[in-house]
């Protein structure tokens, strides 16, 4: 599975942003989507992810109520209000097969197979 993620930019604080990830294979919907972040200096952390049909979504405290993540025939979308300069990053989308997803964490690099490039989204104070 090929990912590529787009959408970011520099954007002021309480403004907002909406990244894409388009997918490369028609068997996009077997796959549950995340997407995490990498701020300066530290750690990538995940974000968001979605199940395989949209079911279900999950978030990080620091971003719930203010992201929204969702989905469509061969794109995921992560809707990115309120800015604050601590989402400042940038934003990877990947994507996790069935047999990692159930057997792991939404929230685990591991769990997921394939990733994009990044999108470099800058909030600005």
């Amino acid at each position: 599975v090929q990912l590529q993620a787009s959408g970011g930019g520099l954007v002021q604080a309480g403004g907002s942003l909406r990244l894409s990830c388009a997918a490369s294979e028609r068997t996009f919907s077997s796959y549950a989507m995340g997407w995490f972040r990498q701020a300066p200096g530290k750690e990538r952390e995940s974000v968001a992810a979605i199940t395989r049909i949209g079911g279900s979504t999950y978030y990080v405290d620091s971003v719930k109520g203010r992201f929204t993540i969702s989905r469509d025939k061969n794109t995921v979308y992560l809707q990115m209000n309120s800015l604050k300069p601590e989402d400042t990053g940038v934003y990877y989308c990947a994507a996790a097969a069935a047999r990692s997803w159930y057997s792991s964490g939404w929230h685990l690099s591991d769990t997921y197979s394939y990733w994009g490039r990044g999108t470099e989204v800058t909030v600005s104070s």
